[in-house]
């Protein structure tokens, strides 16, 4: 069974085309218009070994929030599809990722219950000209729209780059621990039987 889905979305805001296969090696192709997100989007898709395609166009006159938030969105649906009902996999994953004096923790949950926890304390509110504030942004859209319940944690840091790459790198490798097939589970991993 392939894993994987595209996503189109189009508003007056932003035309956003995202794809994405669980079971890639790691592969990106992304132009998001916004250099320092494909850079982040990247240690996704290698961390978590998922092929990832981006191509974005959005308001950035106004600013980058349109579009960092509908690439949230379109990755979290892209993520649901792709992962289907859930039957075999894991369910579970988490991951510590260091970056010389950064260190960040990432643990979701395929739950099928959106939430996210969020606890960074940024020393600058930039990086390389990116507001930070719509990282949250698009780790709530991603929470939303893929139905997870997420974690997200710097436990220590003084680099904004640093920082945030400890946790897109944790979030892919939580991901791909999360995604993987569990060879003892043959259905979905809830006493519920639905998740």
């Amino acid at each position: 069974m392939t894993r994987a889905a595209s996503i189109e979305r189009k508003t007056n805001e932003t035309q956003i085309q995202l794809s994405l296969s669980l079971d890639g090696t790691g592969r990106a192709d992304l132009n998001s218009s916004i250099p320092f997100l494909d850079h982040m989007l990247d240690q996704v898709a290698r961390h978590g070994l998922i092929d990832l395609k981006v191509e974005a166009n959005g308001d950035r006159e106004i600013d980058d929030h349109h579009t960092v938030e509908d690439i949230g969105i379109c990755f979290g649906e892209a993520l649901r599809e792709a992962v289907g009902d859930k039957a075999g996999i894991v369910r579970y994953g988490h991951a510590y990722v260091p970056l010389d004096e950064a260190l960040s923790r990432v643990v979701l949950d395929f739950s099928g219950r959106p939430g996210l926890e969020y606890h960074i304390d940024f020393p600058k509110e930039t990086v390389g000209g990116f507001d930070i504030d719509l990282f949250k942004e698009f780790f709530q859209a991603v929470s939303n729209h893929a139905r997870i319940t997420l974690h997200i944690d710097n436990l220590r840091g003084g680099n904004n780059h640093h920082i945030i790459e400890t946790v897109f790198k944790a979030f892919g490798r939580a991901l791909r621990m999360a995604i993987e097939a569990d060879p003892r589970q043959s259905g979905v991993p809830s006493t519920k039987g639905a998740l």
